[in-house]
């Protein structure tokens, strides 16, 4: 009798943990990282994890870090490194030193019985790969400690929320625009010789007995040509034409882009509140698709269209459609070099606006 409830408890330890390996990555975890107290979100995103960190002494001193990382399904392996730091609260000054820098973290995962998760492994500085690794010691939990745009993701994980479309679109809400490249000039070759530019001529007065010297004019400067706006310049600088406000109600927010005219080269940048979506969307009759769920959003979001160029018929025109809650709003947007087009979405019940049918 003891050996078949010994056996049953160990199938059902196997079953759990088999369900288990299915996604089990994504979700929260908490512990320690070098001794220090972390939350971790992680989220699978096809063979790629995102996600956040928290490194923190107390819910109002913490650092939080975006994450990426890849696992590795043959031997339950999980490897992520903190990637940009993207808040912290009081500074640096009361965190503990040994924390200032992020952190390359490799681990494994474990399911020793029942429904408990564990990750377990070791963690090098980023700044300080020389420095001894440290031990990382983490428990998979149910609710975060720090409430952020991925609980939505992780809590409806399996029912839906797994879609990239959604996980990549959540990530640049949560993350913004990362600072762009700038390449570092390039040193002259040795022995090279640059020709030196002529100075103007100066020009003395001759003695009155000798002929004055004529000069050769000085060379015309060439005109400055000033870098292209990136499209954060184009959002600030050009005003907002609103086209329409939509109500917003339901899980989750689908947006699909077309050209709404000849498919002539237009390209697009899409905003929402002022974060960029996505950017270089060149506009066609397959739509381009951005998911977000409804929970992340504000009671009031404006989402922008801004016109990266005008294609060769002006002005830049695409069709917008809207799917919320199984409805289907159409809009016809139109951006030119002074202007951009605007929809508002709103929360059912806080405003009222004219709707698409």
């Amino acid at each position: 009798m003891k050996t078949s409830i010994f056996f049953l408890l160990f199938c059902a330890g196997i079953l759990a943990c088999s369900f288990g390996n299915a996604q089990p990555v994504t979700g929260v975890w908490k512990g320690k990282i070098d001794h220090r107290n972390v939350e971790l979100k992680i989220v699978k995103n096809g063979d790629s994890l995102t996600g956040t960190s928290y490194y923190y002494t107390s819910a109002n001193n913490f650092r939080r870090y975006s994450i990426k990382g890849y696992f590795d399904p043959r031997d339950n392996s999980v490897v992520w490194w903190d990637d940009q730091l993207i808040d912290e609260k009081n500074g640096y000054s009361f965190l503990p030193k040994r924390t200032a820098s992020p952190y390359i973290s490799s681990a494994d995962f474990n399911c020793p019985g029942g429904t408990k998760m564990y990750l377990t492994g070791k963690a090098a500085s980023k700044e300080k790969p020389d420095q001894q690794d440290a031990p990382i010691d983490l428990q998979k939990f149910t609710t975060p400690s720090f409430p952020d745009e991925w609980d939505y993701v992780i809590d409806n994980y399996t029912i839906g929320a797994n879609d990239p479309y959604l996980i990549d679109s959540i990530g640049k809400l949560a993350f913004g625009r990362p600072a762009p490249f700038t390449e570092k000039p390039q040193p002259k070759p040795p022995g090279e010789i640059v020709a030196a530019r002529p100075k103007k001529p100066v020009i003395t007065p001759a003695p009155a007995s000798k002929p004055s010297i004529k000069t050769a004019p000085s060379p015309i400067d060439e005109p400055v040509v000033s870098a292209p706006l990136t499209n954060e310049q184009r959002l600030k600088t050009r005003t907002r034409q609103l086209v329409q406000e939509i109500p917003l109600s339901g899980d989750t927010l689908e947006l699909r882009f077309y050209d709404n005219a000849e498919i002539d080269g237009d390209s697009i940048a899409v905003f929402l509140n002022d974060k960029m979506l996505a950017e270089h969307i060149r506009l066609s009759d397959t739509a381009f698709i951005i998911k977000l769920p409804v929970a992340v959003l504000q009671q009031t979001n404006d989402l922008v269209m801004v016109a990266e160029n005008l294609g060769s018929i002006p002005p830049n025109t695409s069709l917008m459609i809207a799917m919320v809650n199984g409805r289907r709003y159409e809009a016809r947007l139109a951006s030119t070099e002074n202007s951009s087009a605007l929809i508002r979405f709103v929360r059912k019940g806080t405003e009222t606006g004219q709707t698409s049918p």
